[in-house]
């Protein structure tokens, strides 16, 4: 989405990287070594359907390799383009820098609109793209591994993994080429739900400081606390499903691509998503009131608004009509950088998507380390647990017993206490631990110095500085 004067979505990501160098003190030249893409691949390859050949265009950009392999998704959709890919591929890796991620920066697109193809036709389309990028090892699990984003799931994931496989017969660590696959392919429990995931725990970590809160005019607990979703795709349906189920968080508007719906006193979200998935939209469900153009929901009254699906939804033309206090950004860039300003002009608070949608690329981390330590999770040490938590047990019981009716266990316990974790509570558990310790690097930065006023700018310079440490170490 463009708006006349408006920086594009490259230099949005250009003008916030500046506006956090100016505040940091880079030796000369490096500052512009870390800002560039060290590398970007234009492929148009061929592949014969219905008939005749036709040709299609993809990317593959590398930002930054101080770290490797490099990391990021592919998209496949129509608008996609070298600009964005690339603006992408820096925020990949400021991001992974931010969660400490041990990856540089990269991002792919193929120019198609997925809908228009058949799943064989699509196969045929992704293996050939993952051939093109592979044979350059722009597809490769110490180089560079991909990932789903916009268009793209566990299904093309694993379409790249056999293909790669394919190339490389001897590859012990094949597996580890591209991540987000299914569980029965070498992904790993918990990948799908990863980035809504990651938006709760965020939401979680903020809430958790009354300082921050004061500065959204926010108080109390995410229970009872309203949000307007836009895009409830994979990010915001796991997000919304999350918040509003264990948070008791109130899910009172979703916007989509058809319209929005809107219900002040909350939406059922599983019943939404099933509606969409069965009619292809939200027109016409029947607990909730419609709104046509549904971006006129980014405007309404609520606590918080997260914005999950496309780029610059909030912009120029109206991000002063936009009235809640704190906006997380789940999507890659949804606030373009004039709108930026005129939110945190308004109070607005603004937790970034360098931050607030890296769960996907933190369990994305943990499914590499799996694939190449060929091991699933908790399969170690899941039962030497339980045989520990028996021993208490069995003392808890025989106190049980000797104090009669003075003391017993609460019911449930027993049960809860002696299972041992396994794989998704693991993974559940590193993605907590994650967002919480890189909300603290954020928040730090952002209450430390006068001169930074919002988190945005604290992300980019606790990830820029993190990435200068690298290259510095590396001699550069």
């Amino acid at each position: 989405m463009s708006v006349p004067n408006e920086p594009t979505f490259r230099q949005s990501v250009d003008l916030m990287f500046n506006r956090a160098v100016a505040l940091m003190d880079l030796p000369p030249g490096l500052e512009q070594k870390i800002r560039v893409c060290n590398a970007t691949y234009t492929v148009r390859f061929g592949v014969r359907l219905r008939g005749q050949i036709q040709t299609f265009t993809g990317y593959r950009s590398v930002h930054s390799e101080h770290m490797e392999p490099v990391k990021g998704g592919i998209r496949y959709a129509i608008s996609v383009n070298q600009d964005e890919v690339e603006a992408l591929a820096a925020l990949m890796t400021y991001k992974c820098a931010l969660v400490e991620a041990p990856f540089g920066g990269s991002k792919g697109g193929l120019c198609i609109n997925p809908r228009e193809y058949e799943p064989h036709e699509l196969e045929l389309i992704t293996r050939r793209f993952a051939y093109e990028l592979a044979k350059r090892d722009l597809i490769n699990p110490s180089q560079n591994v991909p990932a789903p984003d916009m268009g793209t799931g566990e299904r093309e994931m694993a379409w790249i993994a056999d293909q790669y496989a394919r190339m490389n017969t001897t590859d012990i660590n094949a597996r580890a080429c591209v991540t987000g696959k299914p569980l029965n392919a070498g992904g790993i429990s918990g990948r799908v739900e990863a980035t809504g995931r990651g938006v709760q725990y965020a939401l979680q970590e903020f809430f958790r400081y009354e300082e921050d809160k004061t500065k959204a005019g926010l108080e109390g607990k995410l229970d009872g606390k309203r949000i307007i979703v836009q895009g409830l795709g994979n990010v915001g349906y796991h997000a919304a499903k999350f918040l509003s189920e264990e948070d008791g968080a109130i899910i009172t508007g979703v916007i989509e691509h058809d319209g929005g719906l809107f219900n002040e006193s909350g939406l059922d979200v599983d019943a939404v998503r099933t509606w969409i998935v069965n009619h292809g939209g939200v027109k016409g469900y029947p607990n909730a009131t419609f709104v046509t153009e549904g971006a006129k929901l980014l405007e309404q009254e609520c606590d918080v608004l997260i914005p999950a699906a496309l780029e610059g939804v909030i912009n120029l033309t109206n991000a002063d009509r936009v009235k809640a206090p704190l906006i997380i950004e789940a999507a890659n860039g949804p606030i373009t950088a004039g709108a930026d300003e005129i939110l945190r002009k308004k109070g607005c608070v603004i937790i970034p998507d360098m931050y607030a949608n890296a769960g996907g690329v933190t369990v994305s981390y943990f499914e590499w380390v799996k694939n190449l330590s060929h091991i699933r999770f908790g399969r170690m040490q899941r039962r030497q647990e339980e045989a520990r938590h028996q021993l208490v047990i069995d003392e808890l019981e025989r106190l049980d017993r000797y104090l009669g009716d003075a003391w017993s266990m609460t019911p449930e316990f027993k049960t809860k206490y002696l299972r041992g974790a396994d794989e998704l509570e693991l993974v559940r558990s590193g993605l907590d631990d994650t967002m919480r310790i890189a909300y603290q690097s954020m928040r730090e930065v952002w209450h430390a110095r006068d001169d930074i006023e919002d988190l945005r700018t604290a992300a980019y310079l606790v990830s820029i500085n993190k990435v200068a440490a690298s290259y510095q170490a590396k001699g550069l």
